[in-house]
């Protein structure tokens, strides 16, 4: 018993599920996204939070909704398009006398074809209730898909990562006078992740237990690394609620300001933990730790934002947007997962996340009285320093290159389309070790095209 306990002391980081939690993908900074307009994405999410006419500012900015005159539905898909690609090599034991080569290739492309779907309600009120508009919206604003092959170079560090954070937002706007109004929404949020990693059992029982390891000789020893390797998976779900509050000032005919704050949410993920054990291992370490089928849970804070944006009219026929968003990840301390089973150590481990930034420039230009045409830039900031970057995090600034376009069917209805690039500024390094001594060193080659469609109707 005594071995098992400084087995798992050893070797609780080594699941890599900590840090999983705080996963990244390529098309937001860290892991979090901003397609849910297709409006806005044509013109790099430039005036989300001010421009008119757009449904989702429900959950981007509840102020703006008093400009809406109509009831209005809308509903958005994004298709995200991720590549995301490893090159480098790793080494198993690393440091330690049976350091050794890491087996495996490169993960393939870690990336695949999502759906990132919206939508939304907003319904102006009447007679005594004139200056009340109310809103609902579905929205994902953070979430993360990543697969790699299940015995690829960095397989210690991730394989599988599915996280999904689904909102709905119920709004109100109050209009204080005709060129300023209020809103404040209340966030009912739901998490689900899922997240997989394989453990190299070998190695711990090496850094304990060496004669296991090098008799009658390293080759032929029933343990070492790379040849126990095992499987953690972890999955859990939360319900939690957050709040949105907005401001919309009109100070002219052709200016917009828009400011909005959504707070943190708090979640308190609880579900199941699974651990996939050799008999080999299994037999040394009893059947007391590495439950085949434990619970857990884990504390995770999502960042609050503070978003400032500006539309101008410049002329009857072309508008010019601007948009800035600060988005606190420091609140993102630690991830620490603490298992069911009293004999299995707490997985934990600490971030050093610095705040970032959003900023984007577009623009939109009608072309006549059925097209409206738009295009922007954006530079988006990643709060991940490259001593923090993991397999499921290695994060980098990045630009967006959009374009869009409205086809006003008629007075009533609306279709929107847009396309995004996204390309990282500098190739993500990463270098790090898990604490069974797994070093993973390489660069990522990632990049993302998003595809959306929406379509909006007036009744």
């Amino acid at each position: 018993m005594e071995f098992a306990k400084n087995f798992t002391k050893i070797s609780a980081l080594a699941l890599g599920i900590a840090g999983a939690l705080a996963c990244g993908q390529v098309h937001a900074a860290a892991f979090q996204l901003k397609e849910n307009s297709v409006k806005a994405q044509g013109r790099a999410m430039a005036g989300a939070a001010s421009a008119m006419g757009d449904a989702s500012v429900v959950a981007n900015n509840p102020a703006v909704m008093s400009t809406f005159t109509e009831k209005t539905v809308q509903a958005d898909v994004t298709a995200i398009d991720l590549s995301f690609k490893f090159n480098g090599s790793g080494t198993a034991a690393a440091g330690s006398p049976l350091q050794q080569p890491m087996t495996g290739g490169n993960g393939g492309d870690a990336g695949d074809l999502a759906a990132v779907p919206a939508a939304s309600f907003i319904l102006p009120l009447s007679d005594g209730f004139e200056y009340l508009t109310l809103g609902a919206m579905i929205s994902a604003p953070f979430g993360l898909k990543t697969e790699y092959d299940r015995d690829w170079v960095g397989r210690y560090h991730a394989v599988n990562s599915d996280v999904k954070i689904i909102d709905l937002t119920l709004a109100a706007s109050l209009e204080v006078t005709e060129r300023f109004s209020v809103g404040l929404g209340v966030i009912y949020e739901h998490a689900d992740v899922t997240l997989t990693n394989a453990v190299d059992f070998g190695a711990g029982i090496c850094r304990v237990a060496v004669s296991l390891c090098v008799t009658p000789n390293p080759v032929a020893a029933p343990f070492g690394p790379q040849k126990n390797d095992g499987m953690a998976s972890i999955s859990g779900t939360d319900n939690s609620f957050g709040w949105i509050a907005g401001l919309n000032l009109r100070p002219t005919d052709k200016l917009s300001l828009g400011y909005a704050y959504r707070s943190e949410v708090d979640h308190e993920l609880r579900g199941d933990a699974t651990f996939e054990v050799p008999g080999s291992v299994r037999a040394v370490l009893g059947s007391n730790v590495y439950l085949a089928n434990d619970g857990g849970g884990a504390n995770l804070t999502l960042p609050a934002t503070h978003t400032f944006s500006a539309t101008y009219q410049a002329t009857d026929r072309l508008a010019i947007m601007a948009e800035g968003v600060h988005t606190g990840w420091d609140s993102l301390k630690e991830i620490r997962i603490e298992f069911d089973n009293p004999l299995q150590p707490d997985a934990a481990e600490d971030y050093n996340w610095h705040d970032s930034w959003f900023y984007s420039l577009g623009g939109e230009f009608k072309l006549n009285d059925k097209f409206t045409l738009r295009a922007g830039f954006a530079r988006d900031e990643s709060p991940v320093a490259r001593a923090y970057r993991t397999p499921r995090m290695p994060d980098q600034d990045r630009n967006w290159y959009s374009i869009g376009a409205t086809w006003h069917v008629s007075d009533k209805m609306e279709i929107n389309a847009s396309y995004v690039k996204l390309d990282l500024v500098d190739d993500p390094e990463i270098d790090l070790m898990s604490s069974s001594g797994s070093r993973l060193v390489g660069t990522y080659d990632g990049g993302a095209d998003l595809f959306g469609v929406s379509m909006q109707y007036k009744f």
